[in-house]
């Protein structure tokens, strides 16, 4: 993160992030949040941006500049191919079958646009975004915020009802359900427990979700 912000910050490259990390900052400070100063300096600006960055990234923050960057740091490590896109076995069969179904597939995510096209163009069943019709990010709102979903309803014209969204954190179907989508809760190795998932089918593999 450090060399990546000191290196594109340089020339140029990160100037809408920068300016929203800028603004995020000045929010944490209105809301007493105590976050690391950011140095005007041009000599220190670059290593006072990281240390923000570092104390967003402490706290899980879902930051739209953040989530920019790390894409950014991705994209770079994708192109030089150090990444691999890390998909469970059943998902590129899923996708496949979907789209025979002819249904839409898309992606929300607290990642970043750019990261998510980068890891389903890289995973280790091959490149899967030729399936996936539409991606967003916190752009749209939070995963927590049922607001979110009437904006993704709303992008993808389409009504709630007709929209099956699926995630490992029962917070955010809660949300989904509030704004009218279908929800299933999704349960892999690694995943958080979840310690209340009220009426929620819970599915370990999208074998079964669609499956003919």
């Amino acid at each position: 993160m450090h060399e990546f912000i000191e290196r594109d910050l340089s020339k140029g490259r990160l100037s809408q992030d920068v300016e929203g990390l800028v603004q995020e900052h000045a929010a944490d400070i209105t809301a007493s949040n105590n976050p690391p100063p950011i140095s005007t300096d041009p000599q220190n600006h670059a290593r006072s941006l990281v240390e923000y960055v570092y104390w967003l990234m402490d706290r899980d923050r879902k930051s739209s500049p953040l989530k920019s960057i790390q894409g950014k740091i991705w994209e770079a490590g994708y192109n030089h191919g150090e990444l691999k896109g890390d998909v469970f076995p059943d998902v590129p069969v899923a996708f496949g079958r979907w789209v025979g179904q002819r249904r839409e597939i898309c992606i929300y995510s607290s990642g970043s646009v750019l990261a998510q096209k980068l890891l389903f163009a890289n995973t280790q069943g091959g490149d899967l975004t030729g399936h996936i019709s539409a991606y967003f990010d916190t752009n749209v709102g939070a995963k927590k915020d049922p607001a979110s979903y009437s904006r993704i309803a709303q992008e993808l014209r389409r009504i709630p009802q007709e929209i099956l969204f699926l995630s490992d954190t029962a917070a955010e179907l809660a949300a989904a359900s509030q704004a009218g989508l279908g929800a299933i809760l999704c349960s892999r190795p690694g995943n958080h427990p979840q310690s209340e998932i009220g009426e929620y089918i819970v599915v370990d593999t999208f074998d079964g979700i669609f499956p003919s």
